[in-house]
């Protein structure tokens, strides 16, 4: 079977849709923003490579079905769920001792150099454990798919540019931030403060995560 070429009008619909929802800030744009901002702008890249790769999971989830087993088994969305929450009540936790350890230091020198590996960790398992973007791909991906073609690398492939897109305006973010980011440490304890502000985003996620609605809107 020839695969059916897709009309420009669609793939300008995919795409201004995914920009738009990509680019408009929220919780993500937020945790990327106040990493940068407490570790430096390579912290903030590797939590933009971090986040894309547990988008792309949940992308490829989707894909093979799993946004469907969450939106029908509320066991399954309650064990995804609480398991992402708690997860990242854990991250905002440990954040806020590190902060603590930062305070009781006496100049910023004394900060612990950031560990990039572990920030893409954490990244990828904060966006992996979030079912609501599972959810999310479910709903949207459907939209640009032609149902003479294969429903599974279809959204698979808008999926994964949807990721792209994403990571794009994140990293955007991220050097905005990181250019803002000299004039603020000028101040005093920023650093410290950035800490404090990235637990708080952790915090946020994990209340937002405990508190998804199973059913996408």
């Amino acid at each position: 079977m020839s695969a059916t070429p897709y009309a420009p009008s669609l793939i300008a619909a995919f795409g201004i849709a995914s920009f738009v929802l990509a680019a408009t800030p929220g919780p993500g744009v937020l945790y990327i923003v106040t990493r940068t901002l407490a570790q430096g702008r390579r912290a903030g890249l590797a939590s933009v490579a971090g986040v894309a790769l547990g988008n792309l999971g949940n992308a490829m989830g989707a894909s093979l079905g799993l946004a469907a087993l969450l939106a029908v088994s509320s066991l399954a969305f309650s064990i995804v769920k609480i398991a992402g929450a708690v997860y990242l009540v854990w991250l905002g936790i440990k954040t806020l001792r590190e902060a603590g350890a930062a305070d009781a230091a006496a100049t910023p020198a004394n900060f612990e150099a950031p560990r990039h590996g572990r920030i893409l960790r954490d990244g990828f398992l904060v966006a992996l454990l979030n079912p609501k973007t599972a959810l999310f791909f479910a709903a949207f991906l459907p939209q640009f798919i032609d149902p003479a073609g294969s429903a599974v690398l279809q959204s698979a492939a808008f999926g994964a540019a949807f990721v792209a897109i994403a990571a794009c305006t994140d990293s955007a973010y991220v050097l905005a931030a990181g250019a803002a980011a000299p004039a603020l440490h000028g101040l005093g304890r920023v650093r410290a403060l950035g800490r404090i502000a990235t637990a708080a985003v952790y915090f946020g996620l994990g209340l937002l995560t405990a508190l998804a609605d199973p059913k996408p809107r």
